[in-house]
């Protein structure tokens, strides 16, 4: 179908302020020059972080002890799986551990679902060193693996330096006094289910006195493999540890390995404060405000080999010394400069994130006055827009219907059992394809619910430029709202909808364009939502199963119910403009313009008139016969 053309169009080329030109680029372009004053505070704003001071003595971290210990955990008990009579011994052993060195620990019992095991009993074993100040330093270690293999690194390794950190601080037999008295109280905990989702570290921060008042968390993983050190800083929530705890840790384990650890680069930080997501035990901590890390040696795609992988025994020795030396700057006495905020780390300098935050929110000016001026044009001009926005609201119906479809079927299993509010990680077992039959149903509602609800959207007559107008119009006023409430939520998730924004702004001044012209502009709008497809995919290795993984998220949990909602308005949205750019929009219908019986009622009539049709057919070919 041709472009729409107005009946009133003049000869000649449009003159800006007609529909054919509806767009003030002029105003847009001008409104950028906004940009620039949050671009050059945000400048201003970068600083170095300062780590805390080095301890007084050396570590005395015994490396051979603790490749010791995590070999004899992961030959003695290989399969530690969280509800298993493997995962029990496992926190037998570990409390056998601690009760050589003089430490009571603390067992605290809770249920979780796994996956293909249903509902299992789980453990977190903690121990204290007690100290003088209110305030404590934890370190944790998941002992916990998903069975593929012994996992001598992951995490026999963290679980044995946290036996060993624990060591430096034991009661001396028979003395009633402590070797070496800490500052603060220094808690040890042994969490279970961190190889499903960081359960035990979530347990540990929902009900755990030791994690609301906690100095610093920090989480031991896997720390004794052959790969290089990385620090994991990312929170469940848009939100950053400490920069001088970040710092710390990178300059004691640069003291001992002599190179500075990974980080995931600045990108792939906004991505993440973005849309918040992580594997490490320090999510849920960093979530509620604790400042919180994860040393490891996994790189960025870990798989069921990492548990399969050798114990590197030097690698354990270096971490382990340089986790050692990180407690004893934090146990200094001096206090983090803050706790949780947000940034982004620039090698050594962070770019605070209520900064990012104001240039990512400026830069929605040049969009708003766009839209705002195309909606006063369409005022002053008398183009209604009533109809192209019950057009979106049947869209938008459309998508929600599909929403709460999926809502269902999570209900029923179909995204597996999954855990309650936590990311299962791509390698656990139990995520994988999902079943065909469910996803053959499912599709089959969703085809139903769309041959329903297209009736009053299909084109019976070719668009004006006005009605085509008013359909931009509508739809780019809702993808400003859409725009105002991720704002009001995570404004850091706008660098996924800022492509869409200023794409599909200039879709109505293409009208008339090519068609390939139109075609890429739509396509360009979908850039935001592909990064975060790309980025998991790279990053985890899921290829064409991550949209899967990504609808698992919202099915768990893990993604609040707000963000699925928001992403289905902009799915609604872009069906209309898809529907535009194609030439296959159409106006809702007036009363006087619909059927005189609805979708289902015809549907019904058909299928009671085929059905009367082949009996009458059935009837004349008897008395014919």
């Amino acid at each position: 179908m041709a472009p729409p053309r107005s009946s009133a169009a003049p000869s000649g080329r449009p003159r800006r302020g007609f529909t054919e030109r509806p767009i003030n680029a002029r105003t847009v372009r001008g409104t950028w020059l906004l940009v620039a004053l949050p671009l050059l505070l945000a400048a201003f704003t970068v600083g170095r972080p300062q780590p805390l001071p080095p301890p007084a003595l050396p570590p005395a971290f015994d490396g051979e002890t603790a490749a010791a210990l995590a070999r004899e955990l992961a030959r003695d008990h290989p399969d530690r799986s969280p509800g298993t009579a493997g995962g029990l011994r496992a926190a037998q052993w570990f409390s056998r551990q601690m009760k050589l060195y003089g430490f009571d620990t603390e067992a605290n019992s809770f249920s979780a679902q796994i996956p293909g095991r249903g509902r299992v009993e789980l453990q977190n074993l903690v121990a204290v060193a007690d100290g003088p100040s209110s305030n404590a330093i934890v370190f944790l270690a998941h002992r916990d693996n998903t069975g593929f293999g012994p996992g001598a690194s992951d995490n026999a390794s963290g679980t044995a330096a946290l036996i060993e950190l624990a060591r430096a601080y034991a009661p001396v037999a028979g003395a009633g006094e402590v070797q070496a008295r800490p500052n603060h109280d220094l808690v040890f905990v042994s969490t279970d289910g961190g190889a499903f989702g960081a359960l035990g570290a979530a347990h540990f921060t929902d009900t755990s006195p030791y994690a609301e008042d906690a100095l610093a968390v920090v989480s031991l993983d896997a720390i004794g493999g052959s790969g290089q050190p990385r620090i994991l800083i990312g929170g469940d929530r848009p939100r950053s540890p400490a920069a001088s705890l970040v710092r710390t840790a990178a300059v004691r384990i640069l003291e001992e390995s002599g190179r500075e650890p990974h980080r995931a680069s600045a990108l792939r930080q906004l991505l993440d404060l973005g849309f918040p997501f992580t594997l490490g035990e320090q999510g849920p901590l960093v979530a509620l405000g604790v400042p919180s890390l994860t040393i490891t040696t996994v790189g960025r795609q870990a798989s069921p080999t990492t548990e399969s992988a050798p114990l590197a025994p030097a690698r354990l020795a270096e971490l382990g010394r340089a986790s050692q030396s990180l407690l004893g700057s934090l146990d200094t006495g001096l206090e983090l400069t803050q706790g949780t905020t947000s940034y982004v780390y620039l090698d050594r300098r962070i770019v605070l994130g209520w900064a990012v935050q104001l240039v990512l929110i400026s830069a929605l000016l040049p969009f708003a006055i766009g839209a705002i001026d195309l909606f006063a044009r369409c005022r002053r001009r008398r183009i209604p827009l009533g109809a192209a926005a019950r057009s979106l609201r049947s869209r938008l119906g459309f998508w929600l219907y599909v929403g709460v479809l999926l809502v269902v079927a999570s209900r029923l299993g179909l995204f597996g059992d999954g855990t309650e509010g936590r990311p299962l990680p791509p390698e656990a077992p139990g995520v994988g394809e999902p079943p065909l039959l469910g996803v053959t149903l499912v599709a089959a509602f969703i085809l139903g619910g769309w041959l329903i609800g297209r009736e009053r959207l299909i084109p019976r007559r070719e668009a004006t430029i006005e009605e085509t107008l008013a359909g931009y119009t509508t739809a780019l006023l809702a993808l400003g709202l859409i725009a105002l409430l991720v704002v009001a939520t995570n404004p850091f998730a706008l660098v996924y909808l800022l492509p869409s924004l200023y794409a599909w702004l200039w879709l109505p001044q293409a009208y008339d364009a090519h068609r390939a012209v139109r075609a890429a502009l739509l396509a360009a709008g979908f850039a935001g939502p592909l990064l975060l497809v790309a980025s998991f995919a790279e990053r985890y290795g899921l290829g064409v199963e991550t949209p899967w993984y990504l609808l698992s998220l919202v099915a768990t949990g893990y993604v609040p119910m707000v963000v699925a909602a928001l992403g289905l308005a902009w799915l609604a949205i872009a069906a209309q403009l898809a529907a535009l750019t194609a030439a296959r929009y159409a106006a809702y219908p007036d009363r006087h313009e619909r059927p005189a019986e609805g979708a289902f009622r015809r549907l019904a009539r058909q299928a009671a008139g085929g059905g009367r049709g082949r009996e009458a057919s059935a009837e004349r070919d008897a008395l014919e016969g």
